[in-house]
């Protein structure tokens, strides 16, 4: 598969120096216009303000980018119909030159072939309430378990099952890591009911947990799970309620797989009147902060 990789990215990869990987399903199905693109630029500035290089990695016209132009990142915002492109959907939309957002487990896939080894997000995927019936779960979790990228987040998004997402990826050997804090977040709440299972305090700490990690050959990657900034956090109570509304509006309309994450995103922001958007916006761009903070150290 060929790369067609930024300038910018590629100089820094040279030096060696400090890149943050940024996946772009938040532009095409995360946030609506302008948020979309206007949050993505704001991510990618956090990350220089931090002294290290963003690559927001997407597919255009079949093209691997590793690494957008601000003009392709508007581009990508406003693209009508955008695919939502996880691992199984690469070669697809490379072969037919599609255009769409790369999901965590595609970019993490894609970052590690660039070279990049941290990558910010919002909320990873998981386990889906219900899965017991279903099995639907996230491909995340399996690209966590195989590939040797680490993964600033907020936790697991609300709107899944968090206990048993974070089971599964204590099977697969994934570590689970909260930034200062003994609680595992849960995206737009800086709790989620669950006990973190480690702790870390500072961007040091990390690094040097992820230069043992590699050292001792154990493979996958690794989950940082960073709190929404306290004030920004939606509460416990009203973003359940928003859930339990937004999730028997999506059984109504018949929607699965790929689509529900998306449309319980937006039904949600729309039900706490745009609390969870807000959350949303200062949580990205804090894990990106962090991260960035972190790849200078590995540099």
């Amino acid at each position: 598969m060929k790369f067609w990789v930024k300038e910018e990215v590629k100089k820094a990869l040279e030096k060696g120096q400090g890149i943050v990987a940024l996946e772009s399903t938040i532009i095409t199905h995360g946030m609506p216009q302008p948020e979309n693109w206007e949050t993505a630029l704001e991510v990618e500035n956090v990350v220089r303000e931090e002294g290290a290089v963003p690559a927001t990695i997407a597919v255009m016209e079949g093209k691997v980018k590793i690494g957008l132009e601000e003009a392709e990142i508007k581009e990508l915002a406003k693209f009508q119909n955008p695919r939502k492109i996880s691992r199984q959907d690469l070669a697809f939309a490379v072969s037919k030159g599609l255009t769409g957002g790369t999901t965590v487990a595609a970019t993490m896939l894609l970052a590690q072939r660039a070279g990049i080894e941290v990558f910010a997000t919002g909320g990873i995927g998981g386990v889906h309430r219900g899965a017991e019936d279903t099995f639907d779960i996230s491909a995340d979790l399996e690209e966590l378990a195989r590939t040797r990228v680490t993964v600033f987040c907020a936790g697991v998004k609300s709107i899944l099952d968090i206990g048993k997402t974070l089971e599964y990826l204590e099977t697969r050997g994934v570590p689970v890591i909260a930034y200062q804090t003994n609680h595992f977040p849960a995206f737009f709440s800086d709790r989620s009911g669950f006990s973190a299972p480690m702790s870390l305090d500072n961007p040091g700490e990390i690094a040097s947990f992820i230069h043992n990690k590699k050292e001792l050959d154990l493979g996958g990657g690794i989950v940082i799970a960073c709190p929404v900034p306290r004030g920004y956090g939606v509460s416990k109570k009203e973003m359940e309620k928003a859930l339990e509304l937004s999730l028997e509006e999506a059984e109504e309309k018949g929607i699965v797989g790929k689509g529900v994450t998306p449309f319980l995103l937006q039904r949600m922001n729309e039900h706490t009147r745009g609390n969870t958007l807000r959350a949303n916006k200062v949580l990205i761009k804090n894990n990106a902060s962090i991260a960035a903070q972190v790849s200078k150290i590995l540099d």
